[in-house]
């Protein structure tokens, strides 16, 4: 059975998706945005503080589906532009010390509301 997953700790969904969908042991997470959930509005700073606030947001998210950043399997990250990738991998790296999941990492011609960084993930429940 499909369960959506929600929580005021994240962003709201800014369309017609929900933050996760848990569904046969497995946490399917919508794509998070530097959004701070407080204000609804992109962190101030560059592509280390955006990819951290992408991080906090995806915590809160895998929480709420009772999962955690350890239990990722597979993560995409879309980039607005490739140059920030160094950065982006140097702040991604901390968040998974141990048995990093699957990645792939693409650049996008526009991200939502012009972010730098925009992440999604499937974890185990």
């Amino acid at each position: 059975m499909k369960r959506t997953v929600g929580t005021d700790s994240a962003p709201k969904a800014i369309g017609p998706y929900s933050q996760a969908v848990v569904h046969g042991g497995l946490a399917y997470l919508s794509g998070q945005i530097p959004l701070d959930p407080a204000t609804g509005q992109i962190v101030a700073g560059g592509i280390a503080e955006q990819t951290r606030q992408v991080f906090q947001n995806l915590e809160a998210v895998l929480a709420a589906c009772g999962s955690s950043l350890d239990r990722v399997l597979k993560t995409t990250v879309y980039l607005s532009d490739m140059e920030d990738f160094p950065t982006m991998n140097e702040v991604y790296a901390r968040y998974f010390v141990e048995h990093p999941p699957a990645r792939a990492t693409i650049q996008a011609a526009r991200l939502p509301r012009d972010a730098r960084v925009e992440i999604d993930a499937i974890a185990g429940v």
